[in-house]
């Protein structure tokens, strides 16, 4: 075990810099658009636009990285992905900002679709579970610690946004100095939405709900922070919190589905993210520590309900079904990201800030009692012993579904050998 992590240090390094230039930078973002005044709905749809942008690289990355390797699509991607960091400090418009933003989630998903293929190529099948928790604790771990770059220099200044383009670029260099074979292309197949929805409505309902809620709280989070009057260092730590929390609680959630009848857990988890929410609502404005720890709470709950709703329609599939299905989950989840922004900004708009945890009570208590109907309709569970394995699942790439250990296993690749130079 211990070889196969040291085989891919160098890609989970570029992806945990990546991930700390994008975290910081939605979080950036935020803010600096309530300090220019762009009005919640305007900034709604400004961070729309970067899931926008990721839905469309998932059809447009698969064909670059084809037509010029790895490496090469790499590179170029994190270069204009650091020239849109730098961009948004020179021209501070909302529709400069979102066509940047489209741009920007085109680039982060075809890295993402990088990192993923050789990780998945490089994982021994006995050893994929491990790896892919792994690549998801860095994930997020990257993503909760970029949250604090954010007191590096003035929001309004050109400071924070260099730190963006620094990052980004850095994460070229282990990837662009791996000696790790090229993958194979990645297969972009996808399962009917029709068919999945039949086999497992509550997946889809999971996956669909999942979406709207963390697409919200990845583009409206930071403006919510800020408008609750929190510092530079509150809104770093309320995100944080969030994200953190999130890879706390996925492995004792994780376990309690794997023992139990998965549909009552994901309710029970919907219910739980409904009432921290609305207890988020109501400790808000009176207790900083108290917004932190139910934020903490919250992200703990709320982050699992897509790995549970993916868990629970792979119980219902046949081992050469679950790469299909779990693709068009992530297409689901994806369009539903893209809403969510955009949504809770016109709420937000016309409500206050609040209307941010009032949006995830409502969606998660929605799924709750969507969960319920369900197990009224099919009253009768899967046995226990027929459940798969829940794994932790994190919204990036399609090429990340296939280090997921339930998917049939591509070849593996070695490393390549040094290369000896010249006498």
């Amino acid at each position: 075990m211990l070889a196969v992590v040291a085989s891919i240090t160098s890609l989970l390094l570029g992806v945990g810099i990546l991930l700390i230039g994008s975290g910081l930078l939605g979080t950036l973002l935020g803010v600096r658009a309530a300090e220019e005044a762009f009005g919640e709905a305007t900034t709604g749809l400004v961070m729309s636009a970067y899931f926008l942008g990721f839905a469309l690289g998932t059809y447009l990355c698969p064909t670059i990285i084809r037509r010029v390797g790895h490496i090469r699509a790499f590179a170029a991607m994190a270069a204009i992905a650091s020239v849109t960091g730098i961009l948004h400090a020179l021209i501070v418009h909302p529709a400069a900002w979102a066509l940047f933003r489209v741009v920007t989630g085109i680039c982060i998903v075809g890295l993402y679709m990088v990192v993923e293929s050789w990780l998945n190529v490089l994982s021994p099948n006995r050893w994929r579970g491990q790896i892919f928790a792994i690549y998801s604790a860095v994930t997020l771990i990257a993503l909760g610690g970029g949250q604090f770059l954010i007191l590096v220099g003035d929001v309004t200044g050109f400071v924070p946004f260099g730190l963006v383009s620094i990052c980004l670029s850095l994460a070229l260099v282990p990837i662009a100095l791996t000696r790790v074979s090229q993958p194979p292309p990645a297969d972009t197949t996808r399962m009917s939405l029709g068919d999945l929805f039949s086999t497992s409505p509550l997946g889809i309902g999971g996956a669909l709900t999942a979406g709207l809620v963390t697409g919200a709280f990845w583009g409206m989070g930071p403006l919510f922070a800020h408008r609750l009057g929190l510092s530079e260092v509150g809104v770093a730590g309320f995100m944080a919190a969030v994200i953190l929390g999130g890879a706390a609680l996925q492995w004792p959630i994780g376990r309690l589905s794997d023992n139990h009848d998965r549909r009552r857990v994901l309710i029970g988890v919907a219910f739980a993210g409904a009432a921290v929410a609305l207890a988020a609502l109501l400790v808000m404005e009176s207790s900083l520590p108290g917004l932190m720890v139910v934020a903490f709470t919250y992200g703990g709950l709320a982050f699992t309900i897509y790995g549970l709703s993916v868990a629970h329609v792979n119980d219902y599939l046949e081992s050469g079904q679950v790469l299909e299905a779990t693709r068009s989950l992530l297409l689901v989840h994806g369009v539903a990201a893209t809403i969510g922004p955009a949504a809770v900004g016109l709420f937000m708009a016309h409500f206050g800030a609040g209307t941010l945890l009032a949006y995830f009570a409502a969606a998660l208590a929605s799924l709750g009692c969507f969960g319920l109907y369900r197990l009224y309709r099919r009253p009768v569970a899967l046995p226990v012993e027929e459940q798969a394995a829940y794994v932790a699942v994190v919204r990036t790439s399609e090429a990340a579904l296939e280090l997921d250990p339930r998917a049939e296993a591509e070849p593996e690749l070695e490393l390549e050998p040094e290369p000896v130079a010249n006498p």
